[in-house]
């Protein structure tokens, strides 16, 4: 199985994700995708953080997924008076050891950056593994 760690921000860091809004949109735009399955997720003031898995198609492009996920979050949401930056950074996970740790740094992302004092408390934070633990090559009994 191959699985990206992906990041998109909002173009100038403008603080407008970390809210019941948002949250809702991109649950829907989870649910809408086809071709892409969304493992974990965490949506910060400024930008949001997944773990992604092309569904069979090895071949696609991370960047298809980005520019495809930011539209459907676009027409997700009722109202957006911001935008977000181009492109997105994003890391092909090749151990179990790199996706442990990109797995772990999601679920601590509210906390290092001082929103919540654990990482439990943070309302929005998505996590579609039934055991909390994820490995490279997770079945689909693995995934909620």
């Amino acid at each position: 199985m191959i699985i990206y760690f992906v990041t998109f921000c909002v173009e100038g860091r403008r603080p407008v994700l970390a809210n019941s809004d948002t949250l809702e949109a991109v649950k829907k735009g989870i649910a809408q995708l086809r071709r892409w399955e969304v493992l974990a997720a965490v949506i910060m003031p400024d930008h949001v953080h997944m773990i992604v898995s092309p569904v069979e198609d090895r071949d696609l492009s991370i960047g298809d997924f980005a520019a495809g996920f930011k539209r459907l979050l676009r027409k997700n949401l009722s109202s957006q008076d911001w935008e977000w930056q181009r492109g997105c950074c994003d890391r092909l996970l090749r151990s179990d050891e790199d996706l442990e740790s990109k797995w772990i740094y999601v679920q601590e992302n509210p906390v290092r950056a001082g929103l919540v004092q654990r990482s439990e408390d943070w309302p929005y934070y998505l996590d579609f593994i039934n055991d909390g633990k994820l490995t490279a090559s997770p079945t689909k009994a693995e995934i909620a």
